[in-house]
């Protein structure tokens, strides 16, 4: 009975083990294919988003009141503050702007993630907390989708592809901030972000699994 219960054990010791491993390698692979996304939407929004109008910061930490929240991208411009959430996927998407999570289908498997409107729109609070003397209006919400994904449902306002990104971005075209302000943007912003480090993505990582029990 003793040498059943052994290797039960060490049986139950091994799933857990596979399992644990598999989770990692999956988030790492997640993490990896988010990291070719927002550097593809870097690149284009350097690239022409540049000179004195424009200001962008990339992959920002930022405090809030229960935890930290991730930023993939604020652009910052006479036009305006753009918030931008990247998410870089393939295969099939179902989602609307109520639903708490949208599906992803390749292939056969599902994979279900966090609802990218409702997760931009905390960040977007968080920036127009931190820049209080603006008016609410002029920090909007960007999602924006790399990769080759395709939408199975009629894909909601503010969620564009990479290539809808820049024309988006430039029908803004009333000037709302001035260059000083956009400087006291900047710096307000520099100010609160967190130091990156890769003890700030484990910090942000815990508190996503605490709140969500995942990264996506």
């Amino acid at each position: 009975m003793k040498s059943f219960a052994a290797v039960g054990s060490v049986i139950g010791l091994a799933l857990l083990l596979a399992y644990l491993a598999g989770y990692t390698i999956g988030r790492r692979r997640r993490r990896a294919e988010e990291n070719n996304g927002e550097a593809a939407v870097r690149r284009v929004l350097s690239r022409v988003f540049a000179g004195r109008d424009f200001h962008l910061m990339n992959s920002i930490t930022m405090p809030t009141g229960d935890g930290t929240t991730q930023i993939d991208h604020i652009l910052i411009s006479r036009f305006g503050v753009f918030v931008v959430e990247t998410k870089h996927f393939t295969g099939w998407i179902f989602g609307n702007a109520s639903s708490r999570k949208w599906t992803q289908v390749v292939f056969y498997k599902k994979n279900r993630f966090q609802n990218p409107l409702h997760q931009n729109h905390k960040h977007v609070m968080t920036v127009r907390d931190a820049l209080d003397f603006l008016p609410s209006e002029d920090v909007h919400s960007v999602v924006v989708f790399t990769g080759n994904a395709q939408f199975k449902t009629s894909r909601p306002e503010g969620v564009f592809r990479l290539d809808e990104l820049v024309s988006h971005i430039q029908s803004f075209r009333e000037e709302r901030i001035s260059e000083n302000r956009m400087q006291f943007c900047v710096g307000r912003l520099e100010t609160r972000r967190r130091m990156i480090s890769g003890r700030t993505d484990v910090e942000h990582l815990a508190y996503l699994d605490s709140k969500f029990g995942s990264v996506n």
